[in-house]
């Protein structure tokens, strides 16, 4: 029956390759950068420097934010002749473009095709008529503090750097962040982490910094807040994350519309990286490739590995107490947080919080896969309502 024994060896061994790649992809990769950090530091060399900039605005049918967001912009600290301000309108059919055309005095630029293609698309339509050394592009949904610009800025004084990312901040109540929140602090944490070591493999999309020279590589399908930091690597540059630079923003009002917005990302996310399979490759890209696998696709295969876990656990209840243990926490985990997406009162508190957000974003990805394997692709785009 050596088989038999070999089968139960096999069952063993993929449940903790499963249950290890789930916790590293959580932690271990966090708490390999923070070891590494005290090895590997690349500091970013910053200084207030203030080069001729374009700042452009994504927008589409955005008629009910788009003059909060431009007066944002125009009251932000940095010399007016070195700055230009442009509206890019992807296809607009509501007030977006009338309202955007008033501030024409004041310099900002509307690019406006009448045919919609995507917001990577008007991006490229926008950086076409831009004159700024850095471009830097930031959502109608994005608050920028006062001195956001100069910030951002500051870190092009180093000749490594060839992408800024700002840091995301929730501006929501605790009641209703649904662990969003949280989890935005994580991810900023391990941003940091990233740039102290090496390179971040992406970049906050709605609020973000890059050479002017860089983007002639831009994609007008993939997306742009993953493939700057692509292609600013395999030009001799990295990115970074300034936590001195945020961007405020709302929390999605709709669990639906949160819950598509985090597969659309996801489903772009994947398409960029099979796009550029080239970075995968250690042998070419080094340290960052093991950032790639660790961040992205790790990260990715996480409900792979849930799933697989759970089946290999139950197959494994009768070989020990330890086993059992194991079994029953995630029973518990997975209790809690069904109860979390049940009652919106249960998520409120943070035992139910965050395993429901964490069982839902991994759904998420788990849906994003399956239309991917589809052949689906997002491409256009429709800004979530905050």
């Amino acid at each position: 029956m050596k088989w038999l024994s070999w089968g139960a060896e096999m069952v063993e061994a993929i449940f903790w390759i499963s249950a290890f790649s789930i916790l590293y992809a959580y932690f271990g990769y966090p708490a390999f950068l923070y070891f590494l950090s005290f090895f590997k530091g690349r500091p970013v060399l910053k200084e207030r420097i203030q080069p001729y900039i374009s700042v452009i605005i994504a927008a589409c049918n955005e008629e009910r934010r788009i003059r909060d967001k431009i007066e944002n912009t125009l009251s932000l600290d940095y010399p007016t002749d070195k700055k230009e301000i442009i509206v890019a309108s992807d296809g607009s059919t509501d007030r977006t473009n009338e309202i955007a055309s008033e501030y024409k005095e004041r310099g900002v630029i509307l690019v406006a095709p009448v045919k919609r293609r995507g917001k990577e698309a008007v991006q490229w339509e926008a950086i076409q008529v831009a004159r700024g050394e850095i471009l830097i592009f930031s959502d109608v949904a994005t608050t920028l503090a006062k001195d956001g610009l100069l910030q951002i800025v500051s870190n092009f004084y180093d000749p490594t750097v060839g992408c800024v990312s700002s840091e995301d901040e929730v501006l929501a109540d605790v009641e209703t962040s649904g662990g969003e929140g949280s989890y935005v602090q994580y991810e900023m944490f391990l941003r940091r982490l990233e740039s102290q070591v090496n390179s971040l493999v992406g970049l906050s999309g709605s609020f973000f910094a890059v050479r002017r020279e860089l983007c002639n590589e831009w994609s007008t399908t993939l997306p742009s807040d993953f493939t700057m930091v692509i292609s600013s690597v395999k030009q001799g540059y990295r990115g970074v994350s300034d936590p001195l630079t945020i961007g405020f923003y709302r929390t999605v009002r709709s669990d639906k519309d949160e819950f598509q917005r985090k597969v659309r990302t996801v489903l772009r996310g994947m398409n960029a990286l099979m796009s550029h399979p080239e970075v995968l490759n250690p042998f070419r890209y080094g340290f960052f490739s093991i950032q790639i696998f660790s961040h992205k696709l790790f990260r990715w295969l996480v409900p792979i590995f849930m799933v697989i876990a759970f089946a290999s656990n139950l197959a494994l209840i009768e070989k020990s107490f330890v086993y059992k243990l194991f079994l029953l926490s995630q029973l518990i985990f997975y209790m809690l947080a069904s109860l979390g997406l049940i009652s919106e009162k249960l998520r409120r508190n943070s035992f139910f919080k965050m395993p429901a957000f964490l069982t839902l974003a991994n759904f998420s990805i788990a849906v994003a896969w399956i239309r991917y394997l589809r052949g689906q692709r997002a491409i256009l785009w429709t800004p979530s309502k905050r």
